[in-house]
């Protein structure tokens, strides 16, 4: 089985019905550790336009509306996410794109903030995608992402196709680049970037991060603790929150 790109995996035959029920675990950390802190990120009251790149399913869509978005543009990849998107959400407000998000034509200065969870780790030519999403936002406009932490890139080779990982073996951290994983019953290439590489690329395209955030557990949105403990071992995500940088000339 020949590794995919990110952009193709989760149309891969099983793939996407393996994400989904992962997804659907009471226990999964994007539910229980990610999105409570990209929400916490987020204005309780929102204004304008917000992009969502990489959206997925649009898991995010109902909660964003509900805080008062004017316009909310997913785009993902993933002709199944998108489909399943526009099945659970219809508002006026809303609009599901499939698309290459390093490709799509994005409007400059269209947006107010851009969101783009757990996506940047497939993406080759970060630096390009990052020069694009800050001419897509207005003046001031904020960056909220998250991605697969660095310790968890540079330990791809422990795969357990069952159960639930033991020890983490971190290698070849300062080797940036792609790296394969067995991951959903599938291969995808993902991207490794240390810390300070996510740091450099963030400042050189022309943003100034305002938050850095590494997924500490809160107790409060588990129901075993037992699980709890077992996420205080390793850091799975590194959020970021950024700003356009006017002062900044790119």
């Amino acid at each position: 089985m020949e590794a995919q790109a990110g952009n193709d995996f989760y149309d891969s035959k099983g793939v996407f019905e393996s994400y989904m029920q992962h997804r659907a675990w009471e226990e999964n950390p994007v539910e229980v550790i990610e999105k409570p802190l990209i929400l916490d990120l987020l204005n309780d009251k929102l204004k304008g336009a917000v992009l969502d790149v990489g959206c997925g399913y649009g898991d995010l869509a109902k909660e964003l509306v509900r805080r008062g978005v004017s316009r909310y543009t997913g785009i993902d990849a993933s002709r199944k996410m998108i489909a399943l998107a526009k099945s659970q959400l219809s508002d006026p407000r809303t609009e599901f794109i499939q698309a290459d998000i390093t490709q799509w034509q994005y409007a400059p200065t269209a947006y107010d903030q851009v969101l783009a969870r757990l996506v940047f780790h497939y993406i080759a030519d970060l630096a390009a995608l990052l020069d694009k999403l800050r001419d897509c936002l207005a003046k001031e406009g904020k960056l909220i992402c998250s991605v697969e932490h660095p310790l968890l890139t540079s330990s791809m080779e422990i795969y357990r196709p069952v159960g639930k990982k033991g020890p983490w073996l971190v290698d070849q951290y300062f080797e940036l680049g792609p790296r394969t994983q067995e991951w959903m019953g599938g291969k995808v290439v993902k991207y490794h970037r240390s810390i300070e590489e996510y740091w450099r690329l963030f400042t050189e395209a022309g943003f100034r991060i305002e938050s850095l955030q590494e997924g500490y557990p809160q107790f409060k949105f588990f129901k075993m603790r037992e699980e709890y403990e077992r996420r205080k071992r390793i850091p799975l995500f590194l959020i970021i929150k950024a700003v356009k940088d006017i002062n900044k000339s790119v």
